[in-house]
């Protein structure tokens, strides 16, 4: 065993700084009041000494805890396997470490994790919540309204609990994908498929609807709802082949269904893009430019809208504490765009 140093007080810091305590206490915990030449030497004093705040002791004097929650509405084996998550929680690291705040990642994999989680928003754990993913009959918003915890969706809010003041981050799901299907239709494909995501899930409505502004009068059986996986992808494929084996082109609501898809096709004989044209959304590097061929897809900056629910929570809070700018923050809707590769 090794002795440690004791930690240093805020006592140690006044005492090298030559201030009173409570000079020291306001300006660690960012109080007003004192002068700026004051302010310098209680700085140097903390890192000389390598003094660290006691988070508990400071949350009683700013009631903050700089902390925000996470909550993916997903099961983890979800979470983990699909990047979409990954990038998204990039960007929301990002953000909030550009901050000092702490990110604490909650998952719901059935009811009891959502009482759990709405227990824990409820007991004041931390300053805010960033929620996404969410499914129309998922019970969160009402359990995160109940707990008053200022919340930032990633996704456009379907449930009648959200009501009209709701602050959320999203893409142009529906435009994205009448873009993809008007590519589609002016390589003179006529029988073109869709492969959805979850209809419960506002993105996939969304997207569906993108389709049906472009393909109006298509066949109900060359769309087929699925679940963003990459399997999912596959079993949808072979149902539109079994149903429609004249299917020319495919639009996927998500690339990794559309990674499914262009294997199921390949199995087939079908070439792509010469006998079927597909198209996904996302552009998730990581799974775009590795199929074969390489996806043309609906690109939407998922990690950059990470960065921007943090931002947006980040200024809500300080809003509620009059440190923010004037107003409180509004809805983002972020534009796609089409990018071509050797798919469609």
């Amino acid at each position: 065993m090794t002795d440690t140093a004791p930690r240093p007080t805020l006592e140690a810091v006044a005492a090298r700084a030559g201030v009173s305590r409570a000079t020291v206490s306001r300006v660690v915990n960012g109080g007003d009041g004192v002068r700026e030449a004051l302010v310098a030497r209680v700085r140097r004093a903390v890192e000389e000494l390598g003094y660290v705040p006691n988070q508990a002791a400071r949350s009683l004097v700013t009631r903050r805890h700089d902390a925000v929650a996470v909550v993916i509405a997903e099961p983890e084996t979800r979470v983990f396997a699909d990047p979409f998550f990954a990038l998204q929680l990039r960007g929301i690291s990002k953000e909030l470490t550009a901050h000092d705040n702490q990110l604490v990642l909650l998952l719901t994999e059935g009811r009891d994790d959502h009482v759990r989680v709405g227990r824990y928003l409820a007991g004041g754990h931390v300053d805010g919540a960033l929620v996404f993913s969410l499914h129309l009959d998922d019970p969160l918003p009402g359990l995160i309204q109940h707990a008053g915890v200022p919340t930032v969706f990633g996704g456009r809010p379907g449930w009648s609990e959200s009501g009209g003041d709701a602050v959320y981050v999203d893409s142009d799901n529906r435009g994205g994908a009448r873009e993809a299907v008007r590519h589609l239709v002016g390589l003179g494909r006529s029988r073109v498929a869709h492969i959805t995501g979850p209809l419960d899930q506002t993105s996939a409505a969304d997207r569906l609807e993108g389709f049906r502004d472009v393909m109006p009068d298509a066949d109900p059986r060359l769309v087929e709802e699925s679940d963003f996986t990459p399997a999912g992808g596959e079993r949808a494929m072979r149902e539109l082949l079994e149903r429609r084996p004249d299917v020319d082109a495919v639009f996927a609501a998500n690339d990794l269904m559309a990674a499914g898809a262009l294997r199921v096709l390949r199995e087939s004989g079908r070439r792509v893009p010469e006998d079927v044209a597909v198209i996904g959304f996302d552009d998730m590097l990581p799974v775009a430019e590795q199929t074969d061929p390489p996806l043309t897809t609906v690109r939407q900056d998922i990690e950059g809208m990470g960065r921007l629910m943090a931002r947006l929570l980040l200024e809500r809070l300080g809003h509620r504490t009059g440190e923010g700018a004037e107003g409180a923050p509004s809805s983002v809707v972020l534009p796609t765009t089409l990018v071509r590769r050797a798919s469609a």
